[in-house]
């Protein structure tokens, strides 16, 4: 039996995916806040690099130690965005010899439609720790892809849980997507999106089968985030499906769901849980 792993160093979280014979095992992640800072300064701060790096090492070990042949291993908008990357990267290396593959803004938007949709045409939208993407395949072709440095670590240093100061900040960035083609079919991937979906649910535990597929209307968006802005961080964690990580930057990301909803006339988005974990797998012909 032939097995893989692929690791997605995010913004936010560091994700483990074990595929066997084309498969996947299983997913898992470890919440570390890489691009804690970033929205002051592009600097990857000490602490949250050691984390960060010590999350790799130990999800590139338990792979191993389960049989993996190989472990992937990308980065995303934190590390690309960083003027220090290098040093993260060489206490990556130091720490279990993993050598990160570095994304760009477009390629993260193609992994993510390409895990999501496959070759099916449709739209994607990534609200991820340091950058959202949105792109849109029709015929087979990409009409339309962009990133842009806006997610909700950024978010959640910018503005806290200022409701009205995010709104305001969501606004900003949104403007960059500039004329973005009107898309019926539009998907929404990421930890913001599936764990909306699982509050909508109302699940006692997460599973990725049931958020999948699972529409959210502009309207339940809303009614999310404010429900969420009127909670306080320790209520939001003790609900089950939302780490206390997520939900210190879950208002962020619900007031930029909702924002880019309304900006790109959107009346729906349907949830994912495959994304760019499964897009770098089929990548590299795994899956």
């Amino acid at each position: 039996m032939e097995k893989f792993a692929v690791i997605d160093v995010g913004s936010n979280s560091v994700r483990l995916m074990v595929v066997a014979d084309g498969k996947v095992l299983y997913k898992t992640l470890d919440t570390t806040q890489l691009g804690e800072g970033l929205a002051a300064r592009p600097l990857l701060q000490k602490g949250a690099m050691e984390r960060t790096a010590k999350a790799i090492a130990r999800f590139f070990y338990q792979a191993k130690s389960e049989g993996a042949d190989k472990v992937f291993a990308f980065a995303t908008a934190a590390v690309r965005s960083a003027e220090n990357r290098a040093e993260f990267l060489a206490l990556v290396k130091t720490l279990c010899g993993v050598e990160l593959e570095v994304v760009s803004g477009e390629t993260e938007a193609e992994l993510g439609i390409l895990g999501a949709l496959g070759e099916e045409d449709g739209g994607i939208v990534d609200i991820g720790g340091a950058s959202t993407e949105f792109i849109v395949r029709r015929g087979g072709k990409t009409v339309y892809e962009k990133s842009v440095d806006i997610g909700v670590v950024r978010l959640k240093d910018l503005c806290g849980r200022d409701l009205s100061a995010l709104k305001e900040a969501a606004r900003k960035a949104i403007e960059k997507y500039g004329e973005v083609p009107r898309e019926k079919q539009v998907y929404a991937i990421g930890g913001t999106a599936t764990t909306l979906a699982a509050l909508a649910l109302d699940l006692t535990e997460y599973d990725g089968k049931k958020v999948s597929g699972y529409r959210l209307t502009r309207a339940r968006v809303t009614e999310l985030r404010e429900r969420i802005a009127g909670t306080s961080v320790e209520e939001l964690a003790a609900r089950p499906c939302v780490p206390r990580k997520r939900a210190e930057v879950l208002l962020g990301g619900a007031v930029l769901l909702s924002e880019l909803m309304q900006a790109f006339d959107l009346p729906a988005v349907t949830v994912s849980d495959s994304d760019n974990l499964e897009g770098y797998a089929k990548k590299k012909g795994l899956l």
